[in-house]
């Protein structure tokens, strides 16, 4: 079954995830006719190699040809259009940038697996009632529907009421006219039978009235509730959910869908609406027929602006960010912005009224709510490019709701004098700005301004600045809710290490299978507290120590480290790190302490601490149970997992000893897997064996076969003297990593030659 196939059997919550992946740049209607052939590409090379990139859009494009034939075949003029017209849109979008589309689809795909996952563990925890969490919350939402509907059902009774009122209302304005017609005829009508009606007609009055008051404080109670209902909507069932869009975008599980949010905002809107018609009928009635103490003239002015009051303040609430702005090259990077870059955003009304279709314009402001007096000094300005403007519509939407997305918009810097940013208390990465949205919603007898902003942006004019753009963009997001707080970083509050490891261990799961364990990150937790509090969560981290100050005796500061490392993982090491082969963050010390009491030969891959690129090594062990050594090699780094894949340099890696015969000390990745078993599905494919040299016929080209391998050269002293056969200190660890390093692995080869 393709991952496509189980996406479309998830629930509705979970495929609105999906559709929102979705845009013009790469149709679903593709993602739907390709699904198989897409899902057994290798996007992820694709995503890094121009060659085979361009190869899989060529390929793609020829997939679109072949779907084309079938329809023709079929005879189904619409979806021939649809074809044509996705394949023109692809060679327009990537024909000159195919390693784009590729990035894309990469993204897509395992977002797709992300969303498949978190429906999945969804299922399991309904299942099995494994979080009393999720029991809360379900009944949390249970007891708000009911509150939903019975807000709904309240207006549907005092419906039928005031019909019920017109039509006592009709009979008592016939009956007293009538009465009033044989009051002038009194010739033919008894005073007996006169004073009966009379009776009658103030009989009917004391129920009608009785009715009138009814209603009035059925509409009263009715608002009441549904001012109740709606401040839990907005207060709380918003709120979160912001807070979880907050939380997905730097990272963490993907955020809900708004499709059950928006059921509700919309029925108690139309509950709304409909009080705001019974208002205008009980207005009617009153002008046909009123009389002193009438409770309808009484409440009808209080009845009006409190249904006005709360209307307004629901439909301005509904009015959100959807999907937060992002650079399409940078998916999993939302919210940090290049100047000259386009980027997109969406935004959302969460009320579902058909008369509101096409009657929304919203206009986008850059830092609307920044001025000179409350901007500090050195704070950039920057102008909108692109089409700012657009009309929210339901066909923006996949359920029908009105949408507006903006997906041209980009940024420009204005250079006027006395603005350089580095005059200011700010570095370029911690300004924040913000964009605003502005609309108005136009009703008889009521006119409503709405506006929503965005979180906090970070506003870069060099890529080389993402990484500490998205630093910034990280801290906001984990620290405050309160997204008009841009001058956040003059004063940064520290962050707990129990929430900034939970941070920390998102980065890595967000773009790989694999977050980090409690070992891990207790290392990392050392790094940033020192020895004595890595463990402690009630650690606090300041920012600069987080993003700004060098750590410990090296010349980067920890965030630049961890960034390396994850740009390692992904371009060169995503398999190994996937499948649990890499321990990745360990000390040197508990590295030697889990290796001594393995056989010789076992060895574990952690990642340098020395190298702001990001780089890994690998250590083994060495000796008997009381001659013991440990040898760690030089740290490689992209450039030479460029040349040759990780999994190939373990398989070949060679030590020169003391009689000069090679050999590979490299037997069983911690805690005992062999070697081949664990890497055995990354190695390089064998090649076939070639035909006999010919050096006159074409089968041959007349050269030897070679093949690039990593050689350590060890001096006999540091193997065999007495002294390396205690435990090292870390000082002199690091020494022997040193000097066991890897020769270059562009000079040093083994030749091969078939005979």
């Amino acid at each position: 079954m393709t991952q496509w196939h189980q996406l479309q059997q998830l629930d509705s919550k979970f495929l609105e995830q999906v559709h929102q992946l979705y845009d013009d740049s790469f149709p679903m209607e593709i993602r739907q006719y390709l699904a198989q052939w897409l899902e057994n590409q290798d996007w992820e090379h694709a995503a890094n190699n121009v060659s085979f990139a361009t190869v899989l859009f060529h390929d793609l494009l020829s997939q679109l040809d072949d779907q084309f034939s079938r329809f023709l075949i079929e005879n189904n003029f619409l979806l021939q259009h649809n074809i044509r017209k996705s394949k023109r849109n692809l060679q327009d979008n990537f024909q000159e940038d195919p390693i784009h589309m590729a990035m894309i689809i990469q993204h897509c795909l395992k977002e797709e697996r992300k969303i498949l996952n978190s429906a999945q563990l969804s299922n399991e925890m309904e299942v099995g009632g494994i979080q009393n969490t999720v029991t809360g919350m379900l009944d949390k939402q249970k007891e708000l529907d009911t509150k939903v509907k019975a807000v709904k059902a309240s207006v549907l009774d005092v419906e039928q009421d005031i019909k019920t009122l017109e039509d006592m209302q009709d009979e008592y304005d016939f009956k007293y006219k009538t009465w009033q017609n044989r009051e002038h005829e009194s010739n033919g009508v008894s005073q007996e039978e006169y004073k009966k009606e009379q009776m009658n007609l103030q009989k009917m009055f004391l129920l009608l009235d009785r009715k009138r008051k009814e209603v009035v404080n059925k509409i009263v109670q009715l608002l009441h509730n549904t001012e109740h209902t709606q401040t839990a909507l907005i207060e709380e069932e918003l709120v979160e959910w912001k807070h979880r869009q907050q939380t997905a975008c730097i990272g963490g599980p993907p955020n809900a869908c708004l499709d059950q949010l928006q059921n509700w905002f919309t029925t108690v809107a139309e509950s709304l609406q409909q009080v705001r018609q019974q208002l205008k009928k009980l207005e009617e009635l009153e002008q046909k027929f009123t009389y002193d103490s009438d409770p309808i003239t009484k409440n009808e002015k209080v009845l009006q602006e409190r249904t006005d009051s709360l209307f307004k303040q629901l439909i301005q609430s509904s009015f959100v960010v959807e999907r937060q702005p992002c650079m399409p090259t940078h998916p999993q990077r939302p919210l940090v912005l290049k100047t000259g870059v386009q980027f997109t955003v969406k935004l959302r009304l969460l009320v579902k009224l058909p008369e509101l279709n096409y009657n929304l314009k919203v206009k986008v402001l850059f830092d609307k709510d920044v001025t000179e007096k409350n901007s500090v000094k050195g704070f950039r300005k920057f102008n909108i490019l692109g089409t700012n403007t657009k009309v929210m519509n339901m066909e923006e939407s996949t359920n029908g709701s009105l949408a507006a997305e903006f997906r041209h918009l980009q940024l420009k810097e204005q250079k006027n004098a006395g603005t350089r940013t580095n005059e200011g208390p700010l570095i370029v990465t911690e300004e924040l700005h913000s964009l605003s949205f502005e609309t108005q919603l136009c009703q008889p007898g009521l006119v409503v301004e709405l506006e929503t902003t965005s979180l906090p942006i970070v506003v870069i004019s060099n890529v080389s600045q993402l990484p500490s753009g998205w630093a910034s963009i990280l801290w906001f997001n984990m620290l405050s809710t309160d997204p008009k707080n841009l001058s956040f970083f003059l004063s940064p509050p520290c962050a707990k290490w129990s929430k900034l490891s939970e941070v920390l261990s998102w980065q890595f799961s967000s773009v790989t299978k694999r977050g980090l364990n409690a070992d891990q990150l207790s290392m990392l937790g050392e790094k940033l507290l020192g020895q004595t509090s890595g463990g402690s969560h009630d650690g606090l981290i300041p920012w600069t120590r987080f993003c700004k100050e060098n750590i410990n005796d090296k010349n980067f500061p920890f965030w630049l480290w961890i960034e390396g490392i994850l740009e390692l993982i992904k371009k060169h090491l995503l398999c190994l790190w996937n499948d649990g082969c890499i321990v990745g963050f360990i000390s040197k010390e508990r590295e030697r302490a889990l290796l001594k009491d393995q056989n010789p030969g076992t060895f574990l891959l952690r990642f340098s601490e020395s190298s702001r690129e990001g780089a890994i090594t690998f250590t083994w062990v060495e000796g008997s149970q009381n001659e013991l050594q440990f040898h760690s090699v030089e740290p490689y780094t992209k450039k030479e997992l460029s040349a040759v894949t990780f999994p190939d340099i373990i398989r070949n890696y060679k030590v020169m000893a003391a009689e000069n015969i090679p050999e590979n000390p490299l037997r069983f990745l911690y805690p005992d897997i062999p070697k081949d078993n664990a890497f055995g599905k990354y190695y390089s494919r064998p090649k076939e064996a070639p035909e006999p040299m010919d050096l006159d016929g074409p089968k041959g080209n007349g050269y030897i076969k070679t093949e690039l391998i990593s050689v350590s050269e060890v001096h006999p002293s540091r193997l065999q003297s007495p002294e390396n056969l205690l435990p090292m200190s870390p000082e002199e660890f690091d020494e022997v990593s040193r000097m066991v390093g890897p020769a270059e692995i562009d000079t040093v080869m083994c030749t091969h030659m078939q005979l």
